[in-house]
């Protein structure tokens, strides 16, 4: 994806099955500013865009679905160093387009499931934004500070007080 993607006025609502049928897709950028709940997760919203597009189609099994591509910079907090740093994200994923949740069956295996609401309106940004915020790792690390583990071990003793069942051990061998 193109990095001069311009500040699109991309329609608030899509309708999903109009998109379909007529094979067109949207583009644009983002400020993480307006991706509200995806903030909650990022030390800041400064100056960073993100790059998207989704394209609707059906496959060769007549299969409705969007093609959503993300690029984007977060800014996270690393877990190790208690740093800031641009986590950077590249998303290609195929939504297939589902009417009832029985449907999720019949998708072909490297499809996710998207449930079109009965009137078939999508919000783009926020499949973006529920994109973005399953990208976001559970404990973020700034890359190369993994390194701080290796020169630092942990001693044996202190392994043995971080186990919650080491007590429980101990008091099961006493018994014994």
């Amino acid at each position: 994806m193109s990095a001069d993607v311009p500040h699109a006025q991309v329609p608030e609502m899509l309708d999903a099955w109009r998109m379909v049928t007529a094979r067109r897709g949207v583009a644009g950028r983002l400020p993480l500013s307006s991706l509200r709940r995806l903030a909650d997760s990022l030390v800041d919203t400064d100056g960073e865009d993100v790059v998207y597009s989704l394209d609707f189609d059906r496959d060769a099994l007549q299969v409705p679905y969007v093609e959503l591509r993300v690029d984007a910079q977060l800014p996270l907090l690393c877990q190790r160093s208690l740093q800031r740093f641009l986590f950077p994200v590249k998303i290609v994923q195929r939504l297939g387009l589902i009417r009832n949740e029985s449907d999720e069956a019949a998708l072909p295996e490297d499809y996710e499931p998207l449930l079109v609401p009965d009137d078939g309106m999508l919000q783009g940004a926020g499949l973006v934004e529920d994109e973005l915020i399953l990208a976001v790792p559970v404990v973020p690390t700034m890359p190369g500070t993994e390194a701080m583990e290796r020169d630092w071990p942990a001693e044996e003793a202190e392994l043995e007080r971080a186990n919650p069942f080491a007590a429980l051990s101990a008091l099961k061998n006493k018994s014994d």
